[in-house]
């Protein structure tokens, strides 16, 4: 007998984020912005020069009371504490002279059909693979010699359980 196909798992929902910053910005080019995405469709931003996050459609405002966004406007401003730090250090690291550097990093999660939650972070700079988190093992990933460095500094402060926690169980809460 013929067996059975198995069904393939339809995404449901997904929450994702991409977050850029630069070491140099200029006018219209913030040194850090993040941008949400439920969907596929933007619904929130935070950049560097505005200082805090906002709606992307009045649904979005109306829909949110004011701690919400107080509390990400908070998460977005040491964010870009973060990433002004780490651009220094990625420049440091790879012996780079001072000027612009980039660095992109997208995160998020996906609701299947059957329940389960699909996890992601990618972290690039440069232009290129960075470091990344396997969701499954619950490990980073470094793309080459400098991103070790990160890999174990960040498994070190348990950023492989605050990942894991925050991409099956807080992220689609």
């Amino acid at each position: 007998p013929a067996l059975p196909v198995p069904l393939s798992l339809i995404l449901l929902h997904s929450l994702h984020y991409l977050t850029v910053a630069v070491s140099e910005p200029s006018p219209g080019i913030p040194q850090y912005m993040e941008i949400g995405f439920v969907d596929g469709i933007p619904f929130t931003r935070y950049d560097s020069e505005r200082g805090r996050m906002e709606p992307l459609s009045e649904c979005v405002k109306d829909s949110a009371d004011p701690e919400y966004w107080e509390r990400n406007t908070q998460t977005g401003v040491r964010n870009q504490h973060v990433a002004a730090r780490d651009l220094e250090i990625f420049r440091e690291r790879y012996n780079q002279s001072r000027g612009l550097h980039t660095r992109l990093w997208v995160y998020g999660c996906e609701l299947l059909s059957d329940g389960s939650v699909r996890g992601s972070y990618r972290d690039g700079y440069e232009g290129w693979d960075f470091i990344s988190f396997d969701l499954e093992s619950g490990r980073f990933i470094p793309a080459d010699s400098g991103a070790e460095n990160t890999r174990r500094r960040w498994e070190q402060e348990g950023e492989a359980e605050r990942w894991t926690n925050y991409l099956k169980h807080e992220y689609l809460a």
